[in-house]
């Protein structure tokens, strides 16, 4: 077979591994041949390739970031995208194009599979937030860098008396936050799936107050936002998506604790650290499970899914079902979060 690459939307720790994994198993198992594209749909739109062999996916496996690089280009918004992206597949010869993005990525694929394009999806999105699938690879190794972070935190708070805010990655969903907010012994963990309460967590933190801590971290997701308020961003431009970028939550936070408490707040915002650097040994397994699943796939002629984990297996189902909705932070983990805190 000839098969077609991509990777779409923002980088995550695991990218190469999947590249890595599918294009081993295609040569040495099969014999097939693969065309790189670069910079996600803008590659495809532009027909700029490179080749992908043993030769230039070897040593990838524990880099971070993405050796086909990627990009945010929404082929919808582009006219005659769609009959562009068929011509340079059909120009090539492919057999089948496998992408590796979230559900904006998807969604490119879905729709290049209603015309005709044989596709398949690899899920890829640091949030953890795609339908369908219980782990998205790059997750472990943000979480891991979000809870290192909370530790480090801990001992300059109290050093000074402080609350420290620490903003993390999670525009709809909460999985890092509440992850590393937990693991990291975080005081106040606030996630997109609900609503900022300030007297909460106001009086989350009087009572560590009282009981003697003369400190505390709050974790806040980037998505978290206040009761009939706009998350907040930077600015008011939108990418290809429609997504503004979010960034801010920590401070406004660290302002207000400051001005309702008295407590002395900072705030740090991880921003890109969670998306970079070496790739965890899970989510190195977890990307190589799904490139050998997505190469099975193509060989099987089962066009048109998306591979997921299921518990502790691997397997596939419909783009539709996966881009359907957002995957959010359920009560089970809520449930532990406010386990932990003392009771209002």
């Amino acid at each position: 077979m000839r098969i077609g690459m991509l990777t779409g939307g923002g980088d995550c720790p695991g990218l190469n591994a999947v590249i890595r994994a599918v294009v081993r198993k295609g040569i040495l198992h099969h014999g097939d041949e693969f065309v790189g594209f670069m910079e996600g749909w803008r590659g495809v739109l532009d027909d700029v390739t490179m080749p992908l062999d043993l030769q230039t996916t070897s040593g990838i496996l524990h880099r971070g970031g993405t050796i086909l690089r990627s990009s945010r280009t929404n082929v919808k918004k582009i006219s005659g995208g769609f009959d562009k992206c068929v011509e340079v597949i059909t120009k090539h010869k492919l057999d089948c194009l496998i992408a590796l993005g979230g559900d904006d990525t998807q969604s490119i694929s879905l729709a290049l599979v209603e015309r005709g394009v044989k596709c398949i999806g690899v899920p890829k999105t640091i949030d953890n937030d795609l339908s369908g699938t219980d782990a998205c690879f790059g997750f472990d190794t943000a979480m891991g860098i979000a809870t290192e972070a909370v530790d480090r935190l801990h001992s300059t708070a109290e050093a000074h008396n402080r609350v420290i805010v620490c903003e993390v990655m999670g525009r709809d969903a909460g999985w890092i936050a509440i992850t590393s907010g937990i693991a990291g012994g975080a005081d106040v963990i606030l996630v997109p799936e609900v609503p900022i309460d300030m007297d909460e967590v106001c009086r989350l933190l009087k009572a560590r107050w009282d009981a003697g801590k003369k400190f505390a971290i709050v974790v806040a997701a980037e998505g978290a936002k206040l009761p009939e308020k706009d998350q907040i961003a930077v600015g008011d431009k939108l990418d290809s998506f429609g997504h503004v970028r979010l960034s801010g939550i920590g401070q406004m936070l660290a302002e207000e604790i400051e001005k309702r408490t008295g407590y002395e707040t900072r705030s740090v915002n991880l921003g890109h650290t969670q998306r970079g650097g070496t790739p965890s040994a899970f989510d190195r397994m977890l990307a190589t499970r799904y490139g050998i699943a997505a190469i099975d796939l193509a060989h099987a002629g089962n066009f048109g899914r998306l591979v997921v984990l299921k518990g502790t297996q691997i397997t596939d189902i419909p783009l539709a079902e996966a881009i359907a909705a957002t995957r959010t932070v359920g009560a089970d983990l809520l449930h532990v979060m406010k386990g932990l805190q003392p009771k209002g």
